[in-house]
């Protein structure tokens, strides 16, 4: 193999040691500090990049998952041509793309390394120490300036609930492994934490989008991991749990009653509220799409068009975005259905990736399925956490999978 830089032999494997415990620390940061990963990846990238091979390049590239994300960055770059807005708004836009770019490397990186796993526990880990930070902080009253104003210690309320739900499903499938190996310690552990991060989404700070996630999440647990017995006794124990938590949470009660409040305010007045906001913008959405169908209106060209839409116009009208919540409305925007049509073969590429029965590959499901509902409510592929929570995920569990794909063909 003939490398992209210099490095080779021990040094080759040692970089490779290196990149692989950065994206163990860059997992464990994701959680809590923007900063912190922003930092870990320009450190990753100059390990992994001299331990890369132009044939492993080529080898990846040849399939969908690794084309598909390139080809969606390649839409954005083009889409600057187009688009009418200052150069600064074009790179701004572009920049929103650029992350799609390291599933690629990733994806060599994990189909060589034995660590896929780490990088998961780590995340896990990280998401257990700041449940915990915040029950010390809600108890300990000379702590409670720490929060902010929905609850949380970092990010916001419902980046939290969609860091907590990927672990209590990535926890599930371990717990169902564990009542069939009778590691009963093992299982109380992952039981008490599981119903801990369910009362912090339920008590303190909850994500509506991820209210709406759980229950797809508990089916595709159901079809890819259970008998009819182990359906049978999962779905009993959420509809308890749900029951449980809104009869004894006014907090969630009044989380969920607002969607309809909400909804029933955008029918009949002209108040703002975020659910009406999302409608609005959806609806504007839809006129940009179809004021330029084919190419869209070109890349950094959201907050323009919001903007003159917006111009002259008061209440929910006036209100100006910088995205529209909604992923594919948000690529649609600016690359038109071409870049929507990219978008989703993308998605598909990367569950069919996670077809496996392994943890691994539950793992990726559970990462891709969950962007993919998000994204109907938000753009999380151009969010910070989310998004790079996706670009790792699909990374990590995806060049694990491929590892095992590669390994059973040459067996």
């Amino acid at each position: 193999m003939t490398a992209l830089s210099l490095a080779g032999g021990v040094h080759r494997e040692r970089l490779a040691l290196a990149a692989d415990w950065l994206i163990v620390a860059i997992a464990a940061a994701l959680p809590w500090s923007t900063s912190a990963v922003s930092i870990l990846l320009v450190i990753w990238l100059i390990a992994l990049i001299p331990t890369l091979s132009w044939g492993e390049l080529r080898r990846v590239l040849a399939t969908p998952a690794g084309a598909l994300p390139v080809l969606l960055v390649l839409l954005g770059l083009l889409g600057t041509a187009w688009a009418d807005v200052s150069l600064l708004e074009r790179w701004k836009g572009l920049t929103s793309f650029l992350k799609l770019l390291v599933i690629l490397p990733l994806l060599i990186q994990f189909s060589r390394s034995p660590r896929a796993l780490t990088v998961f526990t780590a995340y896990v880990a990280a998401c257990v120490a700041l449940l915990a930070a915040t029950a010390i902080a809600h108890e300990v009253p000379a702590l409670t300036h720490l929060f902010k104003p929905d609850e949380v210690l970092v990010k916001n309320a419902a980046t939290q609930s969609n860091e907590f739900v990927t672990c209590i499903f990535g926890l599930l499938f371990v717990a169902v492994d564990c009542v069939a190996r009778r590691r009963w310690l093992w299982l109380g552990a992952i039981i008490v934490v599981i119903l801990a991060m369910l009362a912090n989404m339920f008590l303190m700070s909850t994500g509506r989008t991820a209210l709406v996630i759980i229950p797809f999440l508990l089916l595709l647990l159901a079809a890819k991991k259970l008998d009819a017995r182990g359906m049978a006794v999962v779905f009993v124990a959420a509809v308890v749990l749900a029951a449980a938590g809104w009869f004894s949470s006014p907090y969630l009660r009044s989380r969920i009653d607002n969607i309809w409040v909400d909804l029933q305010a955008y029918q009949t007045s002209d108040q703002n509220t975020s659910t009406s906001e999302r409608l609005e913008f959806w609806k504007k959405s839809l006129q940009f799409i179809g004021e330029a169908p084919v190419l869209g209106h070109g890349t950094g060209t959201i907050t323009a068009l919001f903007e003159q839409s917006a111009a002259g116009q008061t209440g929910l009208a006036g209100t100006v975005a910088t995205n529209p919540h909604n992923q594919t409305f948000a690529v649609a925007i600016q690359l038109g259905v071409l870049g929507a049509v990219v978008l989703w073969a993308m998605w598909i590429a990367h569950l069919l990736l996670f077809r496996g029965g392994g943890l691994v590959e539950w793992v990726g499901l559970i990462v891709v399925a969950q962007n993919i509902l998000g994204s109907l409510f938000n753009s999380h592929l151009f969010d910070f956490v989310q998004g790079w929570v996706y670009v790792v995920g699909v990374g990590v569990a995806g060049g694990a999978a491929l590892k095992r794909v590669l390994s059973e063909r040459a067996a």
